[in-house]
């Protein structure tokens, strides 16, 4: 099936890109501003499954950022949704065979650390999995080998670019640990406490899959987190779908120039 999808995408897009963008709920500003853009619905794709997740469009968007080829997978899919592990990073691995070499991930997260409030971008700089592996079964020895080293699943060298692209742009910018669990009902008090105190900041259901997967095809990694409400070990009223997605908009257009100048030196 890799193959098929490939041999589709090449005859849609007419360029090599050099980076993959997945984006996370309530972020979808980015994808509408890339320039000469090609949009394809997942549901044509060969391989590709529909996206059920709210707000998530489920469209492969191919174009440039600031004249560099990308493609941007509009929409993710979740474990909760239904979907087995290689359903959920087969974009990942399409992304590897189209020839990338940079993953970027976004993602709305709940915090566990009240430095970290909401609408504050946050550079994930490692991870907790409370999710399947994706890695689990027959090894794909096309991408990779069968034990792949997560000491540093991302790049420093992008965590670095980052910070002084931000520093120099007057964007905030912090770093953080991030859970990913299973979803889809949110955490308990006692859930968000006992992951606190294994030292994650940050709480959602995706990303590390993803992350998993790219390290293993040999991708470098770069994660966002968009803090889009504090956890509910810092208040009695329960947070809702629409605040986080308020939240992430409002994050936005910090996330997009930031995006923007990263993708302009690599």
């Amino acid at each position: 099936m890799y193959l098929k999808t490939i041999e589709y995408l090449k005859k849609q897009i007419p360029f090599k890109p050099i980076c993959a963008i997945i984006l996370g709920t309530g972020l979808n500003a980015l994808a509408d501003n890339i320039e000469d853009k090609i949009e394809i619905p997942y549901e044509k794709i060969p391989g590709f499954v529909k996206s059920t997740a709210p707000s998530h469009q489920g469209k492969l968007v191919a174009g440039y950022i600031n004249k560099k080829p990308v493609i941007v997978f509009k929409g993710r899919y979740h474990y909760y949704e239904g979907y087995v592990m290689n359903q959920v990073v087969f974009p990942v691995r399409i992304a590897k065979l189209f020839g990338v070499d940079y993953l970027f991930v976004t993602n709305a997260a709940g915090s566990l650390n009240e430095d970290l409030k909401p609408g504050q971008l946050v550079v994930i700089d490692n991870h907790i999995n409370m999710m399947p592996n994706p890695l689990i079964g027959e090894n794909e020895e096309m991408f990779g080998m069968r034990f792949p080293s997560m000491h540093e699943p991302y790049s420093k060298q992008l965590t670095d670019l980052a910070f002084m692209l931000a520093e120099e742009n007057s964007i905030s910018l912090k770093k953080g640990v991030y859970c990913a669990v299973t979803g889809p009902s949110l955490e308990t008090k006692a859930e968000c406490l006992m992951i606190k105190n294994w030292g994650a900041d940050l709480v959602g259901m995706s990303t590390v899959p993803e992350v998993i997967t790219a390290v293993h095809c040999g991708l470098k990694v770069f994660a966002v987190s968009v803090v889009t409400n504090l956890s509910n070990i810092f208040h009695t009223k329960a947070h809702t779908q629409e605040e986080i997605r308020d939240n992430a908009d409002k994050a936005s257009r910090d996330l997009l120039k930031l995006f923007n100048l990263i993708i302009e030196k690599i």
